[in-house]
């Protein structure tokens, strides 16, 4: 679907969105993706008539559909031309509507539910996580990697979003100042902090938050770093723009995550909500939170197709970049006139 739409296409797109439900479909997909029993719960309509509603939306490009093993999730179209034609009809929907409020209801409900049983997940392996993970990450590898993709100078401050045992803490202790770990549980919150204190790290500190909304300062971090969490949240990307949020100019963003997998059992029985990730897919979320990949980095499972491969993602704050660069032209306007 193209910025610019021909009048017959334009109108077969308008009578696409004009429908109550399927309205409410795109102002629910605006706020993240969703699957068809999620939207079937939420609508309480049933399940071939929601998916009816979709199918009509993917014709008329307002709605992408992608595959997780066997669950199927939609969202808004990634064309700009489509997300700016849906946003702008979205925006006209009164806030109080009672059905919009109603769904926005039942939209908390279905996540509720999915975070409680992710809590629970962790509440019931808090004590043992570390040993769990070990399971399915190399651990040494990886964060030998960790330290040589961030260096050994030292800088001034480290958040650590879903820091769980605060393991990252501990990694990079040596190099920062002040650092904050942010988790929701409060089990793992204990054991991170005993972490930390038989470690003797004293320039650290965790501390109970949301990944999506971190009770920290925007603009105060030199590193961000997001280990093994983006998989068990419904809206990934978010995070990602939340952390972006977080660096200082030129400031640096670390995720640490699986490749796309088919690990069917890890969805039922360890509560993740993403099988994996796509390089391209972590670019282009670190592109819309106005950042730019730096270093990718993947590790192969020694088991081969039984395992699981692990991604290193290093993606840098541009500010500072951008405004080298236009400095720069100002001092050699002949240079930059001939690159």
């Amino acid at each position: 679907m193209s910025d610019k739409l021909e009048l017959l296409t334009l109108v077969d797109t308008l009578k696409a969105a004009a429908e109550s439900s399927r309205l409410r479909i795109l102002f629910l997909l605006a706020s993240g993706d969703l699957t068809v029993s999620d939207l079937t719960a939420i609508l309480n309509q049933s399940q071939p008539r929601v998916s009816r509603h979709l199918k009509l939306l993917q014709e008329a490009g307002l709605v992408d559909r992608y595959q997780e093993g066997s669950w199927a999730f939609f969202r808004l179209a990634e064309s700009d031309g489509a997300r700016e034609l849906i946003l702008g009809l979205l925006a006209r929907i009164a806030d109080d509507d009672p059905l919009v409020e109603r769904d926005i209801e039942r939209l908390f409900g279905v996540r509720q539910k999915r975070q409680e049983k992710a809590t629970r997940y962790f509440r019931s392996n808090a004590s043992s996580w570390d040993e769990i993970r070990s399971l399915h990450v190399p651990d040494k590898a990886v964060e030998a990697a960790l330290l040589d993709l961030v260096g050994t100078r030292p800088f001034q401050s480290m958040v650590d979003l879903g820091t769980g045992t605060g393991r990252l803490l501990e990694l990079f202790a040596p190099l920062y100042r002040r650092a904050v770990g942010i988790d929701m549980s409060r089990e793992m919150l204990a054991v991170a902090r005993a972490n930390l204190e038989r470690a003797g790290i004293t320039n650290a500190q965790v501390r109970q938050g949301d990944v999506y909304a971190p009770p920290v300062d925007r603009d105060a971090f030199d590193l961000v770093t997001v280990h093994q969490v983006l998989h068990y949240l419904d809206d990934p990307a978010s995070v990602v723009k939340e952390a972006a949020k977080l660096l200082r100019p030129s400031g640096r963003l670390v995720i640490v995550d699986f490749a796309p997998h088919g690990h069917e059992f890890l969805r039922e029985e360890h509560a993740h909500a993403r099988l994996g990730f796509a390089d391209r897919q972590i670019e282009d979320w670190l592109t819309e939170a106005g950042l730019e990949l730096e270093d990718t980095l993947s590790f192969a499972p020694d088991n081969g197709n039984q395992g699981l491969t692990v991604k290193l993602w290093l993606g840098r704050d541009r500010r500072l970049l951008i405004a080298d660069t236009a400095a720069q032209s100002a001092r050699h306007p002949q240079a930059s006139e001939t690159v």
